[in-house]
């Protein structure tokens, strides 16, 4: 058998990283029950947010941003770069909050945590740069520009998988910006975002921020949806499937608010004839079977060109038969569990529908009955298809590898092209002219495109997002700030004169 944790143990280790973030749980009562993947196990229950206290934080963050706006961006960069000290502080227990609650290994939990620190450190930058345009005016003695305004309440809704961070992308920026935050997490990790918030709190009080420009509230889609139809939430960020996007899009719509959408990813890489497959390997490898396939960024897709394709399947199997999964607290495992159960029915259900397609499942896929009946721990799938079938062109959130083949570069590129989702995407070759066309506009129709590196592993200096059904938003780097804030275009009139625009005469 694995050697997996005990029930007690996983408890104690929560409560005490809960307890060195701050955060304070009263009496563990309430409705919103925390379970680890590693083995099921109930952690905690947190109380879940009522109608009232979601109506409570709104109005609370409604009416601090009135006081936050006012205070000049350099300043409002304090309270960001104190979080950024905290969360270096608290690294160790946020990560293991995270390995406990969405059961990521160790170092790809710190690596989420790391970067939370990064985009604070971007953010208090990003507090000095908010940057606006001085435009030539056709009028004499006039000068046109554009300013940038905070724009009122964000609204996150943050998912699972990266239970922290998409957090952090969206709050360091919004508060630098000058707006307020409320938060719905996903109510499969409540716990993370219960210290982020203590932390964040801390973080106010220490630099003498206003009360009220974050709030936390929990529970399930019904919490989420008030948020989604409050008119006083100026944006909702929202990280989940396209089924959410297609609803919360709609009616932040209806009522005029912004969208900020990240959604499906059906990842694709393309393996040219000339690439150096060494490479390849361990990028495809990390990007498919890296958090058990639980990335919007994870490769799901392969595209290998006909010359290499049998030794780059073989070298993936051979790789993925070296991969250990288990307990990711243990020494060696680099695949942890999916989150529950729904996750492993949907992985099962698409390998039968790939079979039934005529593919050939190379390897994975099967369940290890040695972690235990609590956890769902599965070995990545490699599956050869003979076409992109319908099951290929779905996404789903599970360690799963279809694997096409092609040959000419064209054909490449339209298999690549045609999912409806467009979030992230790579290419290994050598070949300059290949490169540079998948980086063209006739290329990757992705809003990430990489050469020689995986589909996974962003940096926040960029800014993430995707295209197609993956919502069009962008979050994180470069200039994803503005749609945090709202624009105003001013002309002031420093003559004596009132020439009108377009040489119109109104005398």
């Amino acid at each position: 058998m694995v050697n997996l944790p005990a029930p007690e143990a996983l408890r104690r280790r929560t409560e005490e990283a809960l307890v060195r973030c701050g955060a304070d749980l009263g009496d563990a009562g309430g409705a919103l029950v925390a379970r680890t993947p590693i083995t099921g196990t109930e952690l905690r229950t947190v109380a879940t947010s009522s109608a009232d206290d979601v109506d409570r934080a709104i109005t609370a963050a409604h009416e601090a941003f009135v006081r936050w706006r006012a205070v000049p961006a350099p300043q409002r960069g304090a309270v960001v770069r104190r979080l950024g000290q905290l969360l270096s502080e608290h690294k160790d227990d946020l990560a293991e909050l995270v390995t406990l609650e969405a059961g990521k290994i160790p170092s790809e939990a710190l690596g989420e945590v790391q970067e939370m620190i990064d985009i604070c450190e971007f953010a208090v930058g990003l507090s000095r740069q908010l940057y606006g345009k001085t435009m030539a005016s056709e009028r004499p003695g006039h000068r046109l520009m554009e300013t940038w305004h905070p724009l009122g309440v964000v609204g996150v809704i943050s998912a699972f998988n990266f239970p922290v961070a998409v957090w952090s992308w969206n709050t360091a920026i919004a508060l630098v910006c000058g707006d307020t935050v409320v938060w719905k997490p996903s109510d499969q990790t409540p716990l993370t975002a219960t210290a982020c918030d203590a932390l964040l709190a801390r973080a106010a009080r220490d630099v003498g921020a206003p009360a009220g420009i974050h709030a936390l509230i929990q529970g399930s889609a019904d919490v989420g949806e008030q948020l989604v139809d409050d008119p006083r939430v100026a944006l909702v960020s929202a990280t989940g499937s396209v089924r959410m996007g297609r609803t919360v899009g709609p009616r932040v719509a209806a009522r005029f608010g912004k969208c900020l959408l990240e959604l499906g990813g059906n990842n694709a890489a393309i393996v040219a004839p000339s690439a150096d497959l060494d490479l390849a390997i361990r990028g495809i490898v990390f990007s498919a079977a890296g958090t058990a396939g639980q990335r919007c960024t994870s490769l799901r897709r392969l595209i290998v060109h006909d010359s290499v394709a049998d030794d780059v399947v073989e070298r993936v199997a051979s790789a993925y038969n070296q991969l250990k999964v288990g307990n990711p607290f243990e020494d060696g495992v680099l695949v942890g569990p999916l989150v529950n159960k729904v996750a492993y029915d949907a992985m099962q259900s698409a390998l039968d529908k790939a079979r039934a397609d005529g593919g050939t499942v190379v390897c994975g896929g099967e369940r290890n009955i040695e972690c235990g009946d609590g956890g769902y721990y599965v070995s990545p799938a490699l599956v050869r298809m003979p076409a992109q079938t319908s099951v290929v062109q779905e996404e789903t959130f599970a360690p799963i590898l279809y694997v096409l083949t092609y040959n000419d570069f064209d054909e490449a590129i339209a298999l690549h092209n045609a999912v409806p989702q467009g979030l992230s995407s790579a290419i290994f070759t050598t070949d300059q002219r290949e490169a540079e066309r998948f980086l063209s506009s006739d290329g990757s129709d992705c809003g990430i495109a990489n050469v020689n590196i995986g589909t996974s592993g962003a940096e926040i200096g960029g800014a993430f997002g995707g295209e197609k059904e993956t919502g069009g938003g962008r979050e994180s780097g470069s200039d994803a700030w503005k749609a945090y804030m709202r624009r105003a275009t001013n002309t002031v009139n420093y003559s004596d004169e009132l020439p009108l625009a377009q040489g119109v005469e109104f005398t």
